[in-house]
């Protein structure tokens, strides 16, 4: 801990800039994600769709499972073949919106599935349609459980972001990779307590989000 201590008071700025790839390259790929992520779980959950929503959630689920390298290694190959860049920022991109998918999809879809029938029935009383049951009912009594999906998503999305800078993406993958390289310990200490303290940063911030997003009414039960 010392030596990495002692590399980060000679380079803070190196920190600094391996931070804010990091950042970067998470901030595109988690909108990008919750997006994708909300639009299709709200969708599965239409009437009739129930058989989608399960070969959706199963193809995410079988996405979590492929390792990262093996995901990263095929993606370079899919890119190459279409004439873009096959290293870097955008296969990184690429596999982490994969990656954040599961948590996303799955809390939306079983939020807005677990809404009490009671609540969308006095809705449809009031004369609501199926979009202002879903904007005015369904999602908002859904925000705390999406908002855990999100979360989770979020944390995983930081620390395979790390794995990313084997293929030259950049972010607190790097010094622990060059540490790996080069037997440098305190590269990696240095890389490894940014990933964990920027993932506990980011998930205290969304917890507050949680709050600030969720309605007073469900605030209260």
């Amino acid at each position: 801990m010392l030596g990495a201590w002692e590399y980060l008071v000679k380079h803070p700025e190196k920190l600094a800039g391996w931070a804010l790839e990091h950042l970067w390259i998470i901030l595109v790929a988690i909108t990008i994600a919750i997006i994708l992520g909300v639009i299709v779980g709200i969708y599965i959950t239409g009437r009739g769709k129930e058989h989608m929503a399960d070969t959706v959630l199963y193809l995410a689920e079988i996405m979590m499972t492929v390792p990262s390298l093996a995901l990263f290694g095929l993606l370079m190959l899919l890119l190459t073949s279409v004439g873009l860049k096959a290293i870097g920022f955008l296969p990184a991109v690429i596999a982490l919106i994969i990656y954040g998918q599961l948590p996303i999809l799955r809390n939306t879809y079983m939020a807005i599935r677990g809404v009490d029938p009671a609540m969308i029935e006095a809705g449809k009383g009031m004369g609501m349609t199926e979009r202002q049951l879903l904007v005015k009912v369904k999602l908002p009594l859904a925000v705390p459980v999406i908002m855990a999906g999100l979360r989770n998503a979020i944390v995983i999305i930081i620390g395979i972001a790390a794995i990313a800078a084997l293929i030259g993406a950049g972010g607190l993958g790097a010094p622990i990779f060059r540490g790996l390289r080069n037997a440098r310990m305190d590269l990696i200490i240095l890389g490894g307590v940014s990933v964990s303290i920027l993932a506990l940063l980011v998930d205290a911030f969304m917890n507050q989000v949680e709050r600030w997003v969720t309605p007073e009414g469900l605030k209260r039960r």
